[in-house]
């Protein structure tokens, strides 16, 4: 292992574990994490947190330190139990709008320790057994504030509550949330998170979220949101991606007008730290 290797890890995935969703088996992620001499790798799989002893069991056997975490539903300012739909932005901004409808934003959170995996797994089990909306447990500020300790909290993907705000134009409240999230969490524990797949829901707020952290002196975090192993495997991806939606990879996208689901841009897979870089 190089040290130049040790530096980095990912630390947004999804594994087979995001029903679906992600394509990585643990397996391969692992031995691909080994091959490439990263020490540790996080799992952030969607809403729940049942990969969870599956993943730290191999990554220990292999010698790779797990980071346990969860891509998080949350609700839109709302409480977990409240079912209605929310938009922030104009009628003429609905694809930028909030996800799922109006009912979840995304955050990315990961345990540091004991008392954050405990308080991850608490969180996640009220959450599922009070809150979800359609087939997501949603956390709201009340659970993120009881069960802020131990845990390492990031902006997340573009479904995320700050991307969305900043993608409407909405910088003061886009702040707004950032501060509170900040103060939930702690001033260390809170990141702003940038990925780069190539998109322009990314690339359009990319400024404004280093404007962002600049204003709140917040630390910054690289990402991939990985959904398989290696970059062949992109083509397996989307016909799981197919099954979701009930499509076929003969009909078209969401994007051509279509009902099937498929990710936009490119290179959802395990990259090196050089190609992170």
């Amino acid at each position: 292992m190089t040290s130049s290797n040790a530096s980095f890890v990912h630390l947004h995935n999804h594994t087979e574990y995001s029903m679906l969703d992600g394509a990585a088996r643990l397996g391969e992620l692992f031995n691909e994490t080994e091959r490439l001499g990263m020490p540790a790798l996080a799992t952030t799989d969607h809403g729940y947190l049942f990969g969870a002893f599956d993943f730290w069991k191999r990554a220990t056997d292999q010698g790779i330190k797990p980071i346990i975490g969860v891509e998080a539903y949350v609700t839109p300012g709302t409480a977990r139990t409240d079912k209605s739909r929310v938009r922030w932005g104009e009628e003429h901004q609905r694809k930028d709008d909030i996800s799922g409808g109006g009912s979840y934003t995304h955050m990315t959170l990961l345990s540091y320790n004991n008392a954050g995996m405990r308080n991850l797994f608490r969180a996640s089990s009220i959450a599922s057994l009070d809150a979800v909306f359609g087939k997501w447990p949603r956390l709201d500020r009340e659970l993120l504030n009881t069960y802020s300790e131990g845990l390492i909290a990031t902006t997340g993907c573009p479904s995320g509550e700050v991307q969305t705000r900043l993608r409407l134009g909405q910088y003061r409240e886009a702040l707004e949330a950032a501060s509170e999230f900040r103060d939930i969490f702690g001033a260390e524990n809170y990141f702003c998170e940038l990925m780069d797949h190539g998109l322009d829901i990314e690339r359009r707020v990319t400024g404004d979220l280093l404007r962002l952290a600049k204003d709140l002196n917040l630390p910054l975090v690289a990402t991939n949101d990985l959904h398989y192993t290696h970059e062949h495997d992109a083509k397996a991806h989307e016909a799981l991606l197919a099954i979701q939606s009930g499509s076929t990879l003969l009909e078209p996208t969401y994007d051509n007008g279509g009902s099937r689901f498929a990710f936009s841009g490119s290179g959802y897979y395990l990259k090196s730290p050089q190609e992170m870089r």
